[in-house]
């Protein structure tokens, strides 16, 4: 319970700093920290908090990588629901999807990001502004409980519809590497990340599914919707998960706010 406690002051005092920098930070590396000058009153007890996290974002690639480790590459704000329940105060939130990790970001003075231990960590709500591309809108991650995979029940699956039906988006990162030299300085060719998404539909006693987001796949996956998803499609024309997630909302409508 102590542990916990410390986790929560940490996360708490640093999430207060943090909202107000959205839209003016920048990315950083992960910082190593030297915890022995840390004052008994600064953020609480911060290796409660942190791993230590001593080493770069790119500690499994190499400098020049193309594309990103991250679910979304924007800071976000968000909520955190840890398995105790404990409350805390929105954080500034990446996940890392190659490393299977959450990464925060502290305001000034620090200036710079550091791995949660997120051992205690149930979920997460990511908290995406209006833009051009939609409104803004909340979006769930938890933990992949459902994964007949062990090693992916700790990964976060973000929940793009619950109702009767669960809509399930399940990030997945490779490092792809060159099988030719290109004209670069150092004579190699660039490592790069590529996403390997997977989506996956479970009624509520039923097993998991995996689908593809057309018509044809999503229908035989729920097929107690079939007619409702035929209408919601031709009406909305999907084409983005998002656009996807409002089918799903429209024909499983128990999930509608």
């Amino acid at each position: 319970m102590k542990a916990n406690l410390l986790l929560v002051c940490g996360i708490v005092l640093a999430g207060g700093t943090a909202q107000a920098q959205v839209g003016v930070i920048q990315n950083n590396p992960l910082m190593q920290r030297d915890y022995s000058k840390v004052g008994s009153n600064e953020y609480g007890n911060l290796t409660d908090l942190t791993n230590g996290a001593p080493h770069l974002l790119t500690r499994s690639t190499r400098p020049g990588t193309l594309g990103s480790p991250y679910a979304d590459n924007r800071w976000l704000s968000a909520d955190i629901a840890l398995a105790n329940k404990l409350p805390l105060k929105p954080v500034l939130l990446k996940y890392d999807v190659l490393e299977h990790r959450l990464i925060m970001y502290r305001s000034a003075p620090e200036n710079d990001s550091i791995e949660l231990d997120d051992h205690e960590v149930a979920a997460f709500v990511l908290k995406e502004p209006a833009s051009n591309l939609g409104p803004a809108r909340q979006r769930l991650f938890r933990r992949f409980e459902e994964s007949a995979v062990g090693s992916q029940r700790l990964d976060y699956v973000e929940v793009l519809h619950a109702g009767h039906y669960t809509l399930l988006k399940h990030y997945l990162k490779t490092i792809k590497k060159p099988s030719f030299d290109g004209m670069y300085s150092n004579g190699a060719a660039p490592d790069e990340i590529e996403d390997a998404l997977e989506y996956f539909l479970k009624a509520t006693d039923g097993p998991l599914t995996p689908v593809k987001l057309n018509a044809k796949s999503v229908q035989a996956a729920a097929p107690a919707l079939a007619a409702a998803l035929k209408t919601a499609i031709s009406a909305q024309k999907p084409r983005t998960d998002a656009n996807w997630a409002a089918v799903l909302d429209a024909a499983d409508p128990v999930a509608a706010k």
